[in-house]
């Protein structure tokens, strides 16, 4: 098979993902007696595309597949993707509201319809660019979190659960989005330092002339106060515990009270009590038993008679709220509260005030804390008829302080153990229309039955009239379930006992109260058994700034358009359609002018992968760098031309695969045979320990450094000057080491280097299955690292560098041959071929001395070197005396800059030692162009 003269990836990437992916080449071979390896994939949403992050976590859990395949183990990677039940649900209503349509317009069964057809454009498009990403997943296995088996699993465990009494329904405090009008999680929610104010109100105190001065950062809020809590051990307040105080606008009266959540040194020490409306005044009513007075309705307008509710679900007599706030939203109700407290001489004053504002991260509207009825699974109770007396917070506890999983980096074990130590029930219904619908029925008296299915639901009421329940489950129940759902549970599947627990979850930090945790908790409450054995965290791919790439941004990038390349104008419109922000457009239209003034050029999927794994060092987070893509595009390059010069000088030659034949290998083939077996220690090494970038640089270093840039060049030597013994073992070191090689960088450059396998792999008698990906992994050979060779190598090169510097040092360019004299031991003649390609010299002759001459002279390891070459005296002096000129004139300058008086006092040390060091350059250049001038005379 002929190469062509240049690495072109397109074809290659489409000929072989297709050929590969229809050769069933990604499917386990479900060999039970070999050792299993799976990954699951972290399902991405169907919201989208792919972004960097997705191209960098996809590259490494490839490049760990691929490498326990050709290890020979039963290997399966796992891909689905996620119905992301609030994040779709905004999408598709956004794309509706361009049309000046509502969800409500539609109807609940019409617009999930709309939501199924987006997610079959958007999940096509995301395993789209998987394939080109060269992602070999087992696409058999392909899953959607909310297809039909999948279904059938959240139901199970929403069952089970509920009949072990973990799942209950209650009315509690949550966080509430108005926007998308349902809960969502703590994690749902990012905390907003913005500019506000606090208020300061006076309470009066009942049949007194005393008043306690509240101040409060939410007045509307005030309408749904309990009480007024001061610190136990506040003595200016003291006296009037247990009083009763007015509560202005209102007619009510409410007690003061004393509870140690009260710092007196904050504010005025007082603290208006609003249990429905914030979550630390809930945890001080439970305290001391007080109602819940809800005033806000879920749009977070003001209603017009206020809920009152017990702690424990009890409802008791609404309350009528002041009918001039009724139906305000809050910022209006806040407006018109304080403006009739002033007018009534309850406003003492207003300060302005930096505060935390609570806002959904995909809304950004301002969350309520709401009294609501959901869903919750209990995560500290233990359930009904549990052998193991563990609620499923302690069971996950345990897999991680046992060993049973493992956080690398290992001080991610802190991040999960505190959230875990401190974990509450977890609220799992959503008010949405798109998601798991809760598998519940209520009779006309509001009793509930959980069931399976509806027909059983009906037998548990014995037949009365049922009513669904609205609510759907919150995304990351039925993302818990991954590890056995895409497995065949509850059926005892081979899968299940190939598979469970996979070998490595591949995720970023910011998940893993989201998903890691719970995966963990529901598999081995479900199953005995944890999900995964080892969590590798990485970190976030940034923009070359350092900035979160992101769509209000305008800093994402397609890994696609890396791949393929991208016009400046369609990148510019791919960048500004779509923000959250329209008036930004313009602005990121500037920016990405000016980093890419003409687009982005087409580097290849291998570069992007190669690029991806040299950035993966344990949990940092990445600044993306085009110049280093393209550094590694250069590198694809170069590995393809070292096999072309490879082919040129094997095909149709002895190869050495005849082993009755002889070998004479050289000190340079015995080195590179041994520095190949290092390359495989370190690889392996790299990859079992999850560091893809010590195993990129040690691919690197061996083909571009090594084998490239030392080996090919000494083997010229030897395929010209060699005897048939010689030239025979050196074409048999030059095609196995590549062979090798291109095994060694499959895991992460899989298409270039199954391209190149297919032609060097025959030659090298190493082609024993179809493809590369089925080939064995490179076993290192310690014995075959020959120190003798290694040590004359590093002599050799030491040679060959001082050469070069003399050169330098001589001013002569590289097509500019000279003899060079060599003054040494005998040993150095076996150096003499290999110097003059190296160090482009005409001849090179080892003489017992020198000649006499004012030619510099280079001592390496003992070795004196000296150029011979005839220069033009006069023509020279004038380069170095213009030389001269130029450096004293450069360092003059410096000089009177460092002696300025204060400089080195005042000037950053930064700058002073860079001052510093270029002073010492300039006067080592000095030196040495005066050394020369006076050698010239």
């Amino acid at each position: 098979m002929e190469l062509a003269k240049s690495f072109e990836p397109g074809d290659i990437e489409r000929r072989w993902y297709q050929h590969w992916e229809q050769a069933g080449y990604f499917q386990p071979n479900m060999d039970l007696s070999r050792p299993s390896f799976c990954i699951q994939l972290p399902p991405p949403n169907v919201t989208g595309t792919l972004h960097m992050g997705h191209a960098f976590n996809q590259t490494i859990m490839d490049g760990l597949t691929r490498y326990y395949r050709m290890r020979g183990h039963n290997t399966t990677w796992i891909p689905g993707t996620d119905h992301a039940g609030i994040a779709t649900q905004i999408v598709v209503e956004r794309q509706l509201g361009e049309q000046g349509v509502s969800r409500h317009d539609l109807g609940r069964d019409a617009f999930i319809d709309k939501v199924w057809d987006w997610k079959g454009v958007s999940g096509g498009t995301i395993t789209s660019q998987m394939r080109r990403v060269g992602c070999s997943v087992d696409w058999s296995r392909e899953y959607f979190t909310m297809d039909d088996t999948r279904a059938e699993v959240v139901t199970e465990v929403f069952v089970r659960l509920f009949e072990q009494g973990l799942i209950y329904r209650g009315k509690r405090l949550v966080n509430w989005d108005p926007k998308l009008g349902t809960a969502v999680s703590d994690l749902e929610v990012e905390s907003v330092e913005e500019d506000g104010h606090m208020w300061h109100i006076r309470y009066p105190v009942v049949g007194s002339a005393d008043a306690i001065v509240v101040a409060t950062t939410r007045p509307e809020t005030m309408l749904g106060d309990v009480a007024v809590a001061v610190s136990p051990t506040d003595e200016r307040y003291a006296h009037l515990i247990g009083k009763m105080l007015e509560l202005p606008l209102t007619g009510r009266q409410i007690p003061l009270i004393a509870d140690e959540y009260v710092d007196a040194a904050f504010g005025t020490g007082c603290v208006k009590i609003t249990p429905a409306h914030d979550f630390n005044d809930y945890q001080v009513g439970k305290r001391h038993d007080t109602r819940l007075i809800n005033v806000l309705n879920l749009d977070a307008t003001l209603r017009a008679r206020a809920e009152v509710w017990g702690f424990e679900g009890e409802q008791f007599d609404a309350i009528d709220l002041p009918a001039a706030y009724a139906g305000l939203d809050t910022q209006k109700a806040r407006k018109a509260l304080v403006a009739d407290l002033q007018a009534q001489g309850y406003l003492v004053e207003v300060k302005p005030h930096k505060l935390m504002v609570p806002r959904g991260d995909r809304t950004g509207s301002v969350i309520e804390p709401m009294l609501t009825d959901q869903w919750f699974v209990a995560m500290s109770r233990v359930g009904k008829d549990d052998a193991t007396g563990k609620s499923i917070a302690e069971k996950a506890i345990d897999a991680v302080a046992s060993g049973q999983v493992r956080f690398v980096p290992e001080q991610w074990v802190n991040t999960y153990n505190q959230w875990m130590n401190n974990i509450q029930d977890w609220c799992i219904s959503r008010q949405l229309w798109w998601g798991h619908q809760i598998p519940a029925w209520y009779d006309a008296d509001g009793k509930v039955y959980v069931a399976r299915d509806e027909a059983a639901a009906l037998a548990l009421s014995g037949g009365k009239p049922l009513t669904r329940d609205d609510d759907v489950l919150d995304t990351w129940f039925s993302s818990a379930l991954v590890p056995f759902s895409t497995l065949g549970w509850p059926a005892d599947t081979d899968e299940l006992k190939a598979f469970l627990p996979s070998n490595v979850l591949v995720t970023g930090y910011e998940i893993i109260f989201f998903w890691v945790a719970r995966m963990i908790m529901m598999t081995t409450h479900f199953l005995g058994k944890v999900p995964f054995k080892d969590v590798y965290i990485h970190g976030i791919v940034r923009d070359h700034e350092g900035k979160k790439m992101s769509k209000s941004e305008g800093n994402v990038i397609d890994p696609v358009d890396l791949i393929d390349g991208i016009g400046l104008e369609r990148l510019v419109e791919k960048r500004t359609t779509g923000l959250r922000r329209p008036e930004k457009a313009p602005q990121i239209a500037t920016a990405t002018k000016k980093l890419f003034p003409e687009g982005i050029p087409a580097y290849g999927t291998d570069a992007l992968r190669f690029t991806m794994a040299s950035y993966a060092s344990l949990g940092r987070s990445v600044n993306f760098d085009f110049k280093r893509c393209e550094g590694y595009r250069n590198f694809c390059n170069k590995l393809w031309n070292a096999t072309r010069f490879a082919m040129m000088n094997l095909e149709g030659r002895d190869c050495g695969q005849d082993e009755s034949l002889p070998l004479a290998f050289s000190f340079v083939d015995r080195w590179i045979i041994g520095r190949l077996q290092q390359a495989e220690i370190e690889v392996t090494e790299a990859l079992d320990t999850y560091r893809f970038d010590l195993a990129a640089q040690a691919i690197y270093e061996f083909i571009w450094n090594e084998y490239c840039d030392w080996y090919l060049e000494l083997a010229k030597v030897q395929l010209q000057q060699g005897s048939e013994a010689e030239q025979r073992a050196t074409r048999r070191t030059l095609v196995r080491v590549l062979e090798v090689a291109l095994r060694l960088t499959h895991p992460i450059m899989p298409f270039i280097t199954e391209e190149l396998w297919q032609t060097v792999a025959p030659l090298a008698n190493a082609r024993t299955t179809e493809s590369i990906m089925l080939a064995g992994w490179p076993l290192a050979q310690p014995e075959k690292i020959d120190a003798d060779a290694n040590a004359r190598m590093v002599e050799f090169k030491d040679l060959v560098g001082a050469v070069r510097n003399l050169r330098g040092e001589m001013g002569l360019s590289p097509a500019q041959k000279a003899p060079l004299f060599v003054e040494g031991t005998a040993a150095l003649a076996d150096f003499l071929p290999y110097l003059k390609p190296l160090a482009k010299l005409s001849d090179a002759c080892l003489v017992e001395q020198l000649p006499q001459d004012d030619a510099p002279v280079a001592i390496s390891n003992g070795a004196r070197m000296m150029l011979k070459v005839e220069i033009d005296r006069a023509a020279e002096q004038a380069r170095l005396s213009k030389d001269l000129t130029k450096t004293e004139a450069e360092y003059a300058k410096l000089m009177a800059k460092l002696e300025k008086p204060g400089y080195v006092d005042r000037a950053p040390a930064h700058l002073v030692e860079r001052d510093r060091a270029q002073q010492a350059e300039l006067e080592a250049r000095l030196s040495k162009v005066r050394e020369q001038l006076a050698k010239l005379g």
